[in-house]
């Protein structure tokens, strides 16, 4: 590739945030550091940095070319490690995406994994944006739903999301415990604020109460967890977040019909990379000790 070394002391500088991180990271000096960002902003016609007292901070451009650069760095090292033959390490950055909703399911898998494998960092990204693995800003995304279809990804089915039914023992004192399904119209509950979200709970409780009777509304899964908590209403909540909280009540063990498949999804670049096959079967092993 033509200037690799500009687009890689810049990708550094990108994630580093400075040019004397950058410089020790790259092991040259900060001068050439300044001349390569310089030299590639140039060549380009656009600024990829904002220069601040603390550091550089990527403006859009920089942050494409931190996506692209980090992609390309990730299949560089890749090949570079099959003509070795050094493809078994697994060490480095491992970036992780997945629903802030899955986050107390992910996380502590994350921390089991890194234990074990002490030489990678893991970054892991949530947001309800789909973060694009073409463009590296993922190595591997824990999706749910229906099956993702982007091309170019290797999708694996990994397990279903089970959620209950909740509510705050403030709530049930206010209002009690539904006794069937019919009740629910008279009670008050938690949802997203976007009524045509495909969760398949949400979906169902929108053709079992009237849209009214969702009195607390967000879309942030986590906003709507505290809600429940404090006693806004009856709310979905997966069963391991509920069982740390004594104060909840369950109204409704997971239904069948309420559960969202989750998938591993990875690109097919980085699909056989050694972190990414150590995560993806590390995950499955989880799932098969029911850990995840």
């Amino acid at each position: 590739m033509e200037n690799w070394d500009e687009v890689r002391t810049a990708y550094q500088v990108a994630r580093m945030g400075t040019v004397s991180g950058a410089a020790e990271k790259l092991g040259v000096h900060h001068a050439t550091v300044i001349r390569h960002v310089d030299a590639l902003e140039q060549r380009l016609g656009i600024k990829l940095f904002q220069r601040h007292a603390r550091g550089y901070t990527p403006t859009e451009a920089g942050a494409d070319l931190l996506r692209v650069a980090q992609a390309t760095e990730d299949q560089l090292g890749q090949l570079y490690s099959r003509i070795k033959g050094q493809g078994t390490e697994v060490s480095g950055d491992l970036v992780v995406t997945s629903l802030v909703a899955l986050a107390p399911r992910i996380t502590p898998a994350l921390t089991a994994f890194q234990q074990q494998y002490p030489d990678v960092i893991v970054r892991y990204l949530t947001g309800n944006r789909l973060f694009r693995l073409e463009y590296g800003e993922a190595h591997v995304a824990v999706r749910a739903g229906s099956a993702p279809e982007q091309p170019d990804n290797v999708v694996q089915s990994l397990t279903d999301m089970a959620v209950g039914l909740y509510a705050s023992k403030s709530y049930v004192d206010l209002y009690g415990i539904p006794n069937s399904i019919e009740d629910y119209a008279a009670h008050r509950f938690v949802g997203y604020e976007d009524a045509e979200t495909r969760a398949p709970f949400h979906q169902w409780l929108a053709s079992k109460v009237p849209r009214d009777n969702i009195v607390f509304r967000s879309n942030d899964t986590t906003a709507m967890s505290l809600a429940v908590i404090a006693g806004a209403g009856i709310g979905f909540m997966p069963p391991q977040e509920a069982a740390a909280l004594p104060d909840l009540v369950q109204i409704s063990a997971p239904q069948p019909e309420w559960s969202a498949p989750l998938w591993l999804v990875t690109h097919v670049d980085l699909h056989r990379t050694s972190k990414v096959q150590a995560l993806l079967q590390f995950l499955k092993a989880r799932v098969k000790e029911g850990m995840l």
